[in-house]
């Protein structure tokens, strides 16, 4: 699998795959290059380049935790991520993690060396297997009592509808790393897997892998200080942005704008490249800073917007903002060819 053919390893809620190729055009070849709010590693799984440094930070510790150990030890989370997707194994895992899982972890921001690879592995299966958001934050249909496994719900035992069933994906080969495992069928797992992983790990090498506050990776020692640096700033989308809590498994609710008055401050350097993402009328940005629509192909993006269920405009409201160090388009190109392009 080449550097080029990397792509996300499990589906994202925000998730930047769409828009990547449109950031490193943008940002170009810098020699730093820091991004807080790493997620599912899209954009930076995208560059075209490997940095001299390159940073990376979640602070959704199972995140950083599968990052950590994808980099240190790929074998054993590959070993962990290899089952069969069904329904029982997907919630009593889903609690597991929530309880043994999430204990194991716990120091993880002060410990530079810590990762579990056990944990590693069945959050990305189950990452993967998932429907909606809310994997390993606490909102599975299925939980352990004092009667053993029963599930969540009204008095009847009801567990809800749709995605509220967070049923796993049993028709199809699921996402992510399970997209192209036949769980159902032929054992095709094993090798793909850990191939994956492999080249995750490979391209991970150099990459410093932090968890915690985005602040804590934004300073000056880890930023400008180190020559041209490019920051891609994903943060939660803020409230303005007309969302609801509880997208994230780590959610905020305001951390964006916090992250915007950090980028305009920050923006007056030369060498910063900023590139911030977020939704239209989320964040009122100076006048030199250059704002481009693209179009989500999922998560939020997709949503209705209505109440019957008919609108589907949140995908046009996505928005880049780019400081004024970032490298300008061609002008024999527009911004829509570059964004075309990237799709």
């Amino acid at each position: 699998m080449s550097r080029r053919e990397l792509t996300a390893p499990f589906p994202w809620f925000g998730g930047k795959s769409a828009i990547a190729d449109v950031v490193w055009k943008r940002l170009g070849n810098v020699t730093n290059y820091v991004e807080p709010f790493f997620g599912s590693g899209a954009v930076l799984l995208a560059r075209p380049q490997i940095g001299k440094t390159e940073t990376i930070n979640d602070k959704d510790h199972f995140v950083a935790n599968f990052w950590r150990a994808v980099q240190r030890h790929p074998e054993a989370v590959a070993y962990h991520a290899d089952w069969p997707v069904n329904e029982t194994d997907l919630h009593a895992r889903h609690w597991w993690l929530l309880t043994e899982g999430a204990a194991r972890l716990k120091e993880i921001e002060g410990e530079p060396d810590l990762f579990d690879e056990q944990v590693a592995g069945w959050w990305v299966w189950g990452a993967c297997a998932w429907i909606g958001s809310g994997w390993c934050s606490g909102r599975g249909a299925w939980q352990w009592g004092a009667s053993g496994w029963g599930k969540i719900g009204d008095a009847e035992g009801n567990a809800g509808m749709g995605l509220n069933r967070k049923l796993p994906h049993l028709g199809n080969a699921g996402r992510g790393l399970n997209r192209q495992l036949p769980h159902l069928g032929d054992a095709g797992r094993g090798q793909f897997i850990a191939e994956w992983i492999t080249a995750l790990s490979l391209r991970l090498r150099n990459v410093r892998v932090c968890a915690g506050d985005w602040s804590r990776v934004c300073g000056p020692s880890v930023t400008h200080r180190h020559g041209v640096t490019g920051v891609f700033l994903d943060p939660p989308y803020a409230d303005t942005a007309g969302r609801t809590d509880g997208l994230y498994s780590t959610d905020d609710m305001t951390v964006a704008h916090d992250v915007r008055e950090w980028a305009i401050e920050e923006a007056k350097n030369p060498q910063m490249r900023i590139v911030l993402a977020g939704y239209d009328g989320e964040h009122d940005m100076p006048s030199d800073w250059e704002v481009v629509e693209w179009k989500a192909r999922g998560g939020f993006g997709s949503q209705d917007d209505d109440e019957d269920g008919t609108g589907r405009v949140n995908s046009h409201r996505e928005r880049l903002w780019f400081s004024p160090a970032c490298i300008k388009p061609h002008r024999d190109k527009s911004l829509l060819d570059l964004l075309e392009a990237a799709e």
